[in-house]
């Protein structure tokens, strides 16, 4: 008896002896020593900031949890970066984040995560009005998710900062933010094994933005009226699924120089839509144009109170040896444009559906689309299934030899209707040893293959 009293002592003494319990503090709105509370709070501490407003910056020096009561408004300056975090482990939470400094190569954010502080968390904020939303700089593993971050709305859409920005952090995730406005919705640059996914990307430059960035996922984002869904460059192993790109004005997916990559059950949707749905549909039109990114028929379109979107549902540039199955291309001006000696690329399965053009090849190799006794869906090809195997009976050429010499010289435009080009378009189907190479499809679809979720479900 005597025994087991010293023991359950020696356990009391070993209790106390231990680490203090994390406090919780809570900071009533006004204060004006708001970061020597910080200083002074221990390390898994967390701070509570009462509704109303808070003045920034702030810099969180150890591992703690800043979180706000519903109506909690944490203001910046409008010099540097509205929060810092620099200690692992480090959360932000349930804050309206507002003022960030509009130095970009200062990188002033609305939550800047520095590079000691890996495995940080940035949750269930609203960050509106800052030059970056959140940026993630060199944290390995650190998490932005379920945050609404709107970006800056005035100016030149290239000299605003991006929703989130991921430099050089292996691991990091952008889980299921709502990103508005600015530059880019996700920006990632030199960091690999990253996945970003659920985000919701509206009225921007690119929504998704990669480059040299290995790797990595993007899966079931959607992308709604920006210039560009997704743009991957030199970015190589990624798995690309179930993405959404509705009503994106010059290219649904761009790929350049992007190798080694499955990209599936994605959807890009292009169709005309009134323009109040647009709020920027014209604004940066003519910076847009001269990157490349728009063309003057969509210029146009916006002008006249309709958007067109996009130009190309997919553009694949010096890209290698990709997976493309069960995808779905539709409303387009060109369904796929193709080029620059991309080779090894497999199509299998995909759906190209009412597009202008279904294929804008520019290349004389021959290319088979079709593996195994499998190709793809094309909606324009009037082709039989007499055995009724889902195969149609004669392959399909979505290119002949006019529609390289319209590219080459589109003022021959006027003479497409004309009984000479008519002439040569009859001989090439009945001699198809006249066709100069292209895509062929040796076993193409009879039926569309299971259509992706549309973004209008997401919404």
């Amino acid at each position: 008896m005597r025994l087991r009293s010293v023991l359950w002592l020696a356990m009391l003494a070993a209790g106390l002896a231990g680490p203090a319990l994390a406090e919780r503090i809570v900071v009533p709105a006004g204060r004006s020593d708001l970061q020597q509370a910080i200083d002074g709070a221990a390390e898994g501490d967390t701070i509570v900031l009462q509704a109303g407003e808070h003045r920034g910056p702030l810099r969180l020096p150890r591992r703690m949890v800043l979180e706000g009561e519903p109506g909690a408004v944490l203001r910046g300056s409008g010099v540097g970066s509205v929060v810092t975090l620099t200690a692992p482990d480090s959360v932000v939470r349930g804050l309206t984040i507002r003022d960030s400094g509009r130095d970009l190569e200062k990188m002033d954010s609305g939550v800047f995560i520095a590079k000691t502080a890996v495995r940080s968390v940035v949750e269930h904020n609203r960050i509106e009005g800052n030059l970056y939303g959140a940026y993630i700089h060199g944290a390995d593993g650190a998490i932005v998710r379920r945050n609404e971050i709107v970006g800056i709305r005035e100016g030149r859409m290239n000299e605003a900062g991006n929703g989130v920005s991921v430099w050089d952090a292996p691991g990091a995730q952008v889980l299921e933010n709502d990103v508005r406005f600015g530059r880019d919705g996700i920006f990632s640059i030199a960091s690999r094994k990253n996945v970003f996914s659920g985000n919701r990307l509206r009225d921007l430059r690119f929504a998704v933005h990669y480059m040299y960035t290995n790797e990595g996922e993007v899966s079931h984002n959607v992308s709604i009226g920006n210039a560009v869904g997704y743009a991957v460059m030199f970015s190589h192993r990624l798995i690309i699924r179930g993405n959404v790109s509705d009503g994106d004005r010059d290219r649904g997916f761009l790929f350049n120089f992007a190798n080694g990559s499955q990209i599936a059950g994605n959807l890009v949707v292009g169709r005309l839509q009134p323009a109040e749905r647009w709020t920027r549909a014209g604004q940066h039109d003519r910076e847009a144009r001269e990157h490349g990114m728009l063309d003057d028929r969509a210029s146009t379109a916006s002008a006249t109170g309709m958007r067109i979107g996009p130009e190309k549902c997919v553009f694949i540039y010096n890209t290698n040896n990709n997976r493309f199955r069960d995808n779905w291309f539709e409303g387009c001006d060109i369904g796929i444009h193709f080029t620059a000696g991309s080779e090894g690329n497999e199509l299998v399965g995909n759906a190209f559906v009412r597009n202008r053009n279904q294929v804008k090849y520019v290349g004389s190799r021959y290319l088979d689309w079709s593996k195994n006794g499998r190709g793809n869906y094309w909606s324009d090809n009037a082709a039989f299934d007499l055995n009724g195997d889902g195969i149609a009976d004669t392959a399909y050429r979505p290119n002949d030899l006019v529609d390289r010499v319209l590219w080459t010289v589109p003022q021959a435009k006027v003479l497409a209707n004309s009984p000479a080009v008519q002439v040569v378009r009859w001989a090439q189907t009945h001699f198809p040893a006249l066709l100069p190479g292209g895509v062929i499809d040796s076993h193409p679809l009879i039926a569309p293959p299971t259509r992706p979720m549309a973004a209008e479900a997401r919404q």
